[in-house]
């Protein structure tokens, strides 16, 4: 299925056409899923990790970017299903990636608190793409960057969802209501001087984070080699 009929069928589904990534369906615009979907495929990530997706948008973007790249990738999706009963059924969890023609998605129905602890955890060798986008804590946030922050492949980048703004979240529900507090851990990994942050700022705010190590300072020139 080509990239424009792949859009449209998510689009058929309302709750992937909202949750803050700036999609527009009238021209099929991915918005803020087009940072992820290139991404993706200028990493070639062997594996991506997902934490955290109200219907799925980011790791059915990612899955798919990973297939067009005809390399094998995974997606690692991690999210314990708080908000409501929508990933906890396996079967079905495995039928809604399947409609989408994607199968290279694992899903784990648990924290990442939780994660770590399993053998997937400690099996993983390296992570391109870290996509950062469950409960909206400093702390919580805090802590799912730092789980993956020793994996990250060189290169690596870090996303980070609605991260520019603190606001009062219901997603939850009226009796489970909390402040997010994001911004909080993305200002202090911008006094790092061993880190380069860019927000983008759409929706609730999108940050892209990079070591500044070694391979940071050197340029991948294939194309400027091929031209001369």
């Amino acid at each position: 299925m080509d990239l424009n009929a792949w859009i449209a069928r998510l689009f058929e589904h309302p709750d992937l056409q909202y949750m803050g990534h700036n999609q527009r369906i009238v021209d099929k615009n991915l918005g803020l899923g087009w940072i992820y979907y290139g991404l993706a495929r200028l990493l070639h990530p062997a594996t991506a990790v997902v934490i955290g997706s109200y219907r799925g948008f980011v790791p059915l973007i990612i899955a798919k970017a990973l297939q067009d790249n005809g390399e094998g990738g995974e997606v690692v999706f991690i999210d314990p299903s708080l908000v409501d009963e929508f990933w906890r059924d396996s079967g079905a969890v495995r039928e809604y990636f399947e409609y989408f023609g994607l199968e290279r998605v694992r899903h784990f129905l648990m924290t990442t608190q939780e994660f770590v602890e399993t053998e997937e955890y400690r099996s993983l060798d390296s992570v391109g793409l870290l996509f950062v986008d469950g409960y909206h804590t400093e702390e919580q946030a805090r802590f799912d960057h730092q789980a993956f922050d020793a994996l990250l492949a060189p290169r690596g980048i870090v996303l980070f969802h609605d991260s520019m703004l603190e606001c009062e979240s219901k997603i939850y529900g009226p009796e489970r209501v909390y402040r997010t507090t994001v911004k909080t851990y993305i200002d202090e990994l911008k006094r790092d001087p061993g880190l380069q942050l860019f927000d983008l700022p759409f929706g609730a705010g999108l940050t892209v984070l990079r070591k500044l190590d070694e391979h940071a300072s050197t340029p991948l020139n294939e194309g400027l080699k091929r031209r001369r």
